[in-house]
C-alpha cells in the first residue's frame, strides 16, 4: 500500500502529513511564516515518527506546488526535491487552491450538492488567488489571482450559491454581497488534505519531473505577523 508524505507551505501554516489509502497516519503543523526554513525538516521527522515509518518506506512525496507564497513554495519544493532524490521516489506536484477544495468538503460534509466552491488565498490589498471547484473537488475555473469588486463572481452567484474560504476570503464580505455568497471563516490549508489527490495522481503515474519542477508562482511571498502556535494532532 503507497504511504505518501504530503508538504504544504505555501501559506502562513507550514504543514506535514504522511497517509495511505486507509487515511491519516500522523500529522504536524505549525502556524509561523518564519519558522518554514528551520522547522520543516523537525516536522517530517516528527510525521515519521508518528506513523513508525522510516524515509526508505515513503513511496512518494507529494507538495503543494501553488499558488501560494514565493519563499514558502521555494522551501517546500526543495525539501521534497531532496527526499525524492535521496529516496529514489517519485514526486507529485498538488495545486494548493484544489487542495483546499478537498478539504472544506471533508470538514464539511453537509455542503450542498449543487455549490461551487471557491478557496482563496490572501495575495495583499483586495487580490486574492482563487479558482471555482466543484465539491469532489473538480476544478470549474482556472487558477488566477483576481483583484475583488462587487462584481467578482458575478457571473456564477446570478443562479448558484458560491462558498468562499481561505484566508483570503474574510476581505471579501464587505465587498461581494449577493445573498448566494456563503463565507466560511476559519479555514486553514492542511497537508492532509493533499492526501486524496496524491493517492489518484501516485495510481495513475501522474509525476512531475524531479529536475525540472518548479512551483506556480504567482506572486513574490510577503511575510506576516507569525502566530507562533504549533497546532496539535488531528
Amino acid at each position: 500500500m503507497a504511504k505518501i508524505l504530503c508538504v504544504e507551505t505555501g501559506t502562513s501554516v507550514c504543514s506535514v502529513a504522511i497517509g495511505d489509502e486507509n487515511g491519516i497516519l500522523g500529522v504536524r503543523e505549525l502556524s509561523d511564516p518564519k519558522a518554514h526554513s528551520t522547522m520543516l525538516p523537525r516536522l517530517i521527522n516528527d510525521v515519521l515518527t508518528d506513523a513508525s515509518l522510516t524515509p526508505s518506506q515513503i513511496s512518494a512525496v507529494a507538495v503543494s506546488k501553488g499558488p501560494g507564497s514565493y519563499t514558502g513554495l521555494r522551501i517546500g519544493v526543495s525539501m521534497a526535491k531532496g527526499i525524492c532524490y535521496t529516496s529514489g521516489i517519485p514526486l507529485i506536484g498538488v495545486c494548493s487552491l484544489q487542495a483546499m477544495a478537498v478539504g472544506l468538503s471533508l470538514s464539511h460534509p453537509n455542503i450542498p450538492a449543487d455549490a461551487i466552491l471557491c478557496p482563496m488565498i490572501d495575495a495583499r490589498r483586495m487580490e486574492v488567488y482563487s479558482a471555482l471547484y466543484n465539491p469532489q473537488g473538480e476544478p470549474v475555473s482556472d487558477v488566477r489571482a483576481v483583484v475583488v469588486d462587487e462584481n467578482s463572481f458575478a457571473e456564477f452567484l446570478q443562479n448558484q450559491k458560491i462558498i468562499f474560504f481561505g484566508n483570503g476570503s474574510a476581505k471579501c464580505k464587505d465587498v461581494i454581497k449577493s445573498k448566494n455568497a456563503i463565507f466560511i471563516d476559519g479555514f486553514e490549508p492542511s497537508a492532509r488534505f493533499m492526501l486524496p489527490i496524491a493517492l489518484n495522481a501516485y495510481k495513475n503515474e501522474e509525476f512531475e519531473n524531479t529536475a525540472y519542477f518548479e512551483p506556480f508562482y504567482l506572486k513574490d511571498f510577503v511575510a506576516t505577523t507569525p502566530k507562533n502556535k504549533i497546532i496539535p494532532n488531528s
